[in-house]
């Protein structure tokens, strides 16, 4: 990564050197199967037991709360099918700019005749809660919705949202994986029944996810076989994963309280740039309470394929929304879903801080990124053509 400007963490983050450290045991001498009675079995469960008490802990839920899957879409398909099913939900809320696990989840859910409400969102990707508390039935049986948008940064207010569905007797599901290290994360103070989190969305291992699962909250298992994880997910535990993830989350929250202000100090710095440099750009659900590392960031008359491409050729890596999604040739459903016009579908880059971004990083990246896009919309404006969209004449923070 020497001379490269990484901005896409909200895709995925690099393993932290003491992540790596905590894990290496367990892929050699402490490398055994926690199942197994022997010595060496003994000490894979010990590091298995450690790192489920500190997740526990970091969560503010008991450790036998909380059950290791292979990562964020496995936590979130779990907690969806698992609950609607335990519970034979006839009706689940949701909303249109949820992550595809979820959406692709409650296609599932569809398919087995349950009825399925997709709530809509303003202009900057915020569910109104009047709209919530009208959608919920007598026969509404579970409520997913996600903590922080992986797209917008749009943040919601889920302890209203759940105190809502909570009062009804609704279990409630919260995509949480953009959070950590971002936000404050407390299942309490939240009430939320089911959580899911990504170690690699938190400096941690790929393959190695989280489900907090409320005591009491019925859910059926998606993985059968050896009755691993209290028989919520069968398969031999990935102890190394498991620990590397409770590492980072420790990291994260620890480090919390200076790393979430200053990547906002950062984000805030590169948007007055954007919007003072760059002609005829727009922040994305500005008006909205949002993560503090995450800025998404519509120029018009580039096509964002485009401009990914040529930033990295120009050693700056980023994305145009969701990853999971970047072989997708249509418009991202989340712009679709805030109202986005033609040109703001077509043209949103996302650019997402990290914990290694600093001041040097975003000076380069906010002087020479305008003269990047500049040269991009030359050939267009040679051409004659009005691919620039120069009757906004401005840049934009409001609504369209």
């Amino acid at each position: 990564m020497t001379g490269r400007i990484y901005l896409d963490h909200a895709a995925t983050t690099p393993v932290r050197d003491e992540v790596l450290a905590a894990m290496l045991p367990y892929f050699g001498e402490a490398g055994f199967n926690a199942s197994s009675l022997h010595a060496e079995g003994r000490r894979a469960r010990s590091g298995l037991d450690g790192a489920r008490a500190r997740v526990a802990g970091l969560l503010g839920a008991k450790p036998r709360e909380i059950v290791f899957t292979g990562g964020g879409s496995e936590s979130d398909n779990l907690a969806i099918l698992g609950a609607a099913r335990a519970r034979d939900a006839r009706h689940i809320v949701s909303a249109s700019t949820e992550h595809h696990a979820v959406l692709h989840a409650l296609d599932v859910l569809r398919a087995e005749g349950r009825d399925v409400t997709l709530l809509p969102v303003d202009s900057d990707g915020r569910i109104s809660l009047d709209e919530f508390r009208a959608a919920l039935r007598a026969d509404t049986g579970l409520v997913t919705l996600m903590l922080a948008n992986n797209e917008l940064g749009t943040v919601h207010p889920i302890a209203e949202l759940a105190a809502l569905a909570r009062q009804r007797g609704i279990l409630f599901h919260t995509d949480a994986v953009q959070a950590p290290g971002r936000l404050r994360l407390d299942v309490a103070e939240l009430g939320v029944d089911l959580l899911t989190l990504s170690a690699h969305k938190f400096y941690g291992p790929k393959g190695a996810g989280v489900l907090y699962v409320r005591e009491g909250t019925p859910l059926v298992p998606l993985v059968v076989g050896g009755g691993q994880e209290a028989g919520l997910r069968a398969g031999t535990e990935n102890v190394a994963g498991i620990v590397g993830l409770s590492t980072a989350l420790e990291l994260a929250v620890r480090e919390l309280p200076v790393e979430a202000p200053r990547l906002a100090a950062l984000r805030d710095r590169f948007e007055e740039a954007i919007l003072r440099e760059v002609p005829d750009s727009r922040i994305n659900s500005a008006g909205a309470s949002r993560l503090p590392n995450l800025s998404s960031v519509a120029f018009d008359g580039l096509p964002s394929p485009e401009v990914l491409a040529r930033l990295d050729l120009e050693g700056i890596a980023v994305s145009a929304g969701s990853a999971c999604a970047a072989g997708a040739v249509e418009a991202s459903h989340v712009l679709l879903a805030i109202g986005a016009p033609t040109w703001v579908a077509n043209g949103t880059i996302r650019f997402s801080f990290g914990r290694l971004t600093g001041e040097e990083e975003t000076s380069d990246l906010c002087r020479r990124l305008p003269g990047i896009l500049e040269k991009m919309r030359e050939p267009a404006r040679f051409l004659g053509t009005n691919a620039v969209g120069l009757t906004r004449g401005r840049s934009e923070v409001g609504r369209w």
